[in-house]
């Protein structure tokens, strides 16, 4: 059998992550429409039960091991993972859309900053300067000190931070288990731990009000998956760009759908945190590249 053509396998990562991107940029909007009514909390828990019957029949097709000798680790995993979900919910029921996601975006200049921390990773001048130029553009956002500044933007930001630390701790829990089972003990441990801060503001979904919940569950699902996807066969600083499509989607959807308009200060911000991103992907990238080709050459090397 053979191997997919580079440029088929190539345009098909871009398909996936673009699929991807849409998906979650319907989640940003169902999450708005469903908390008319009900709290981030519930929402947020609901996201997770429908999620986890979505995913169920693609596991179980998929045939992959759930065995796993770290399970401490993910309950470690989830409970800082439902932190920056609930705050991410709460931003995108409270915030402008177009912000939220925006400084959403940030999450990958935090994740630099924690592999350096956790992980020893070396992070040289030109990617700190990225970093750098990528939190200037989150203050051009969030405008601290200004009549422009609010705290919610600083539940957003919680919630970037907190994703960075659980996408650390994603990559050491994959030099062990499957992407697959990753993501089934995480469902297994999200909908509980999510359930109990949606207990004590909980209020039952009127018939409107559940079908956007089953769309937030069914668009978040199908966004992760077809990301993972695109990330294994397609290279990241190629794909990252396409992911920055979800702001002008969701800020388009949010003109027309709640009448919201997008700040000159959040369109440049978000082009600042892009350009740094952008870097931070390419600069890995290259990187990454290198290591694979001269770690043959330093195995073939005697021992001294």
């Amino acid at each position: 059998m053979t191997s997919p053509a580079p440029h088929a396998t190539v345009m098909r990562a871009a398909l996936l992550m673009l699929v991807s991107t849409l998906f979650f940029g319907l989640m940003a909007i169902t999450i708005r429409y469903a908390s008319h009514t009900l709290p981030s909390f519930e929402i947020a828990f609901w996201r997770n039960a429908f999620g986890l019957i979505f995913l169920m029949p693609l596991l179980l097709r998929s045939g992959a091991s759930m065995r796993t000798q770290q399970l401490p680790k993910y309950l470690v995993r989830s409970a800082i993972g439902i932190g920056s979900m609930l705050c991410s919910f709460w931003a995108i029921g409270h915030l402008p859309l177009s912000q939220a996601i925006s400084l959403s975006y940030s999450t990958p200049l935090f994740v630099t900053i924690a592999a350096v921390i956790w992980l020893g990773e070396i992070v040289r001048r030109r990617r700190w300067t990225a970093v750098l130029l990528g939190f200037i553009g989150v203050l051009v956002i969030v405008r601290p000190g200004t009549s422009g500044f609010t705290h919610g933007s600083l539940v957003a930001l919680a919630a970037a931070v907190l994703s960075a630390v659980v996408a650390i701790q994603i990559k050491q829990l994959s030099r062990v288990d499957s992407p697959d089972t990753i993501v089934f003990y995480t469902y297994v441990f999200w909908v509980p731990l999510s359930l109990v801060p949606a207990l004590f503001v909980w209020v039952w979904p009127d018939p409107t009000t559940w079908i956007w919940l089953v769309l937030t569950g069914l668009f978040g699902t199908g966004g992760q998956l077809l990301w993972a996807r695109a990330l294994r066969i397609g290279d990241v600083s190629a794909l990252t760009p396409i992911s920055f499509m979800q702001l002008p989607v969701v800020s388009v959807a949010a003109y027309f759908l709640f009448g919201e308009k997008i700040d000159a200060y959040t369109i440049a911000g978000a082009l600042i945190i892009f350009a740094a991103n952008a870097y931070i992907a390419h600069r890995e990238a290259q990187l990454a590249r290198r290591a694979a080709t001269t770690a043959p050459i330093e195995a073939a090397q005697p021992a001294e």
